[in-house]
This record gives C-alpha cells, structure tokens and sequence, in this order.
C-alpha cells in the first residue's frame, strides 16, 4: 500500500511538473492570473476586517479566526486544483466524449485525467492561502504544521466534491450549469462563518455541501489545537473522495464514446 502511494505521488510530481512548464511558456498570462487571483481573495479579507472593526466579535468569531478560514479555503482550493485542474472540466469532458485519450493510459483512469492539467489561477489561491497565515496570523512552528495537513485534508474534499459533481453527467446528460452551482455552494458556504449556520442548514454543510470538512472542522482544529476535530476532518475528506470516486465509476459504465482520434504529447 506504502508503495502504491508513493508511486502515485510521484506521478502527481511528474505531471505538475510538466503543466507547470507548459504554462511557464506564456509566464505573462501565468502571472497575471496569479496576481489577478491574489488580489481578488485580498478584497474580502478586507471586507470581513473593516466589519471587525465595527463588530470585534460575531458569535465568539475574531477576525483572526476569519482570516484563518479564508486561507484555509483559499489554500485548500489551490492546491486541490493546480494538481488536480481537470476536476474542474470533468463534466464538459464526460458530455463531449472527450475520456476516450484518457483511457489509453495506464493504471487508473481517473487519476490521469485529473492529474492532465492544472489551473493557473489556482497558484492565486495557493498562495494568497499562505502568504495571509503566515503575514497576518502569524503561526507558531505547530499551528504551520497543523495548517498545512489540513490544507491537503480540505484539498482532498474540493477534489472529490468536483468528481461528484461533474459525475452527474453520466447520469443527467448535461449538467455543467448544474455543477458549477452545487460547487459554487461548496465555495461560499466556505468562506462564512460556521457560527453563523444553524440547524438544518449545518447539518446540510456536513452532508450534500461539506464545508464543514473544508474550513469548519479544521478552523476549531486550528483555535483549539485539537487532534480530534483534525482527525474528523482528515476522515471527512477521505469519505467525500471515496465517495466521488465510486459515483465517478459508477457513472463511467454509462460513458458513450465520442470516437474522438487524438494524442497527447
């Protein structure tokens, strides 16, 4: 099992090296997605500390623990998706036929098509994530050692969330405008405060929009340093991925072919 890991980390290396080549190409486009992306996470950072100027506490909430929680999302998004970029275009691909190249491919299907190409704009959000933990909270040694595995645990759930969503395909047909609003979910639950979500609701961002394993679970991990809460939401991400990943083969069984004849370089 060690091995397989290791096997399969080092094909995620291999190709985020090579889609970070490719984009290296037109390094002025690269930049300014990156910067255009930094930039826009930046404003509501500064909303949500203008409202804390006015307001220092919201249901128990600093604006310290508000800036965690947007670096959390906003780190786990970017690394999800300038590994894993084709998450993001799963459900064009499925409706176009265009997972007939990927197939071609050995060991499992899916883990070369997510790993095909990266999001530029996600370096953005990779690093707005940890340039404001490290500049504006300012962790000690543990809190950066805590962050940064939940930042892979929240990863994990953007990744297995898109499959899920974009799955949808196989089953709806075209349900691109359909993902992109259940994802787009997924991503404002996020970026609020978990105080500010009660009954029903919270138990729906534990279940069909998990943004309690994105920020909820790893914010309380973070403030209290607790190894439970971060082992839930380790467990959480795990269960989102597993579950994307049976629905996505599930679904494949359904694939119709667009007998698309190309190659990747």
């Amino acid at each position: 099992m060690l091995q397989r890991i290791v096997s399969y980390l080092n094909l995620a290396a291999a190709y985020v090296h090579l889609n970070l080549k490719a984009h290296l190409e037109y390094r002025g486009a690269l930049i300014t997605q990156v910067v255009a992306m930094v930039l826009n996470n930046l404003v509501w950072v500064t909303f949500w500390a203008l409202f804390f100027q006015r307001f220092p506490v919201l249901r128990g909430w600093t604006v310290q623990d508000v800036i965690t929680l947007w670096a959390l999302a906003a780190a786990g998004f970017g690394l999800a998706h300038a590994v894993c970029g084709n998450a993001l275009r799963l459900s064009g691909l499925i409706i176009r036929g265009q997972l007939d190249v990927w197939m071609l491919y050995p060991r499992t299907l899916l883990s070369h098509l997510l790993l095909g190409q990266m999001s530029a704009t996600a370096w953005g959000d990779l690093l707005f994530g940890y340039g404001v933990y490290l500049f504006l909270v300012k962790p000690d040694f543990i809190h950066l050692l805590m962050f940064t595995a939940l930042t892979i645990s929240s990863s994990m759930v953007y990744i297995g969330f898109n499959v899920l969503t974009g799955s949808l395909s196989f089953y709806l047909g075209n349900s691109e405008g359909l993902t992109q609003q259940w994802r787009n979910a997924l991503l404002t639950f996020s970026t609020y405060p978990a105080t500010l979500f009660e009954g029903w609701v919270k138990l729906l961002l534990y279940t069909a929009i998990p943004a309690g394993f994105v920020t909820y679970l790893p914010i309380e991990a973070l403030r209290q340093l607790s190894l439970i809460h971060t082992l839930f939401a380790i467990a959480g991400a795990i269960s989102v991925l597993l579950i994307g990943t049976g629905v996505f083969y599930y679904g494949l069984r359904r694939y119709a072919s667009g007998n698309l004849m190309e190659m990747r370089g």
